[in-house]
């Protein structure tokens, strides 16, 4: 079953960069932001990350959490940060969601059926404090995406 806008967001546990987390007590009263990007280490979704980081104070002020995912593991997320940090110039200072079993993707729709089946397109899902989706943006990997227009 798809989900739409004004659904509750679909809860889940998993192991991030920033230990396990699950999702509707981490997001707490707050906002959030979940998207997802291709693979780890590909040139787009690395300075979309840097972005994202670089913007994460301005998320704060608004009591927005940001979370990121891909069906990379845990160890490919964390020598990425570390490229990530090293390339621009913004540490990783988000959870970003280990999901090689892609049960995640799944429950949010993020594998495109015609196409690899090894890697997420791009979604970006806003849920509000009452944990309802509130927005969903969802485009091919092989499209790039500017973080500040995609939020």
């Amino acid at each position: 079953m798809a989900i739409r806008l004004g659904d509750e967001a679909p809860d889940f546990t998993a192991e991030t960069t920033e230990g396990t987390v699950n999702f509707h007590e981490w997001l707490g009263d707050s906002w959030g932001v979940l998207f997802s990007h291709p693979k780890d280490y590909t040139p787009v979704c690395t300075t979309e990350l840097g972005m994202a980081a670089k913007l994460k104070p301005e998320f704060d002020k608004r009591d927005v959490k940001v979370i990121g995912l891909s069906v990379d593991p845990l160890d490919a997320h964390e020598g990425w940060a570390k490229d990530i940090e090293e390339t621009q110039g913004s540490a990783v200072n988000f959870p970003m969601i280990a999901d090689a079993d892609k049960k995640v993707a799944d429950l949010y729709d993020m594998i495109h059926p015609n196409a690899s089946d090894t890697m997420t397109v791009r979604s970006v899902y806003v849920v509000g404090p009452d944990k309802t989706v509130k927005l969903m943006l969802t485009y091919p990997a092989s499209t790039g995406r500017n973080f500040l227009m995609s939020c």
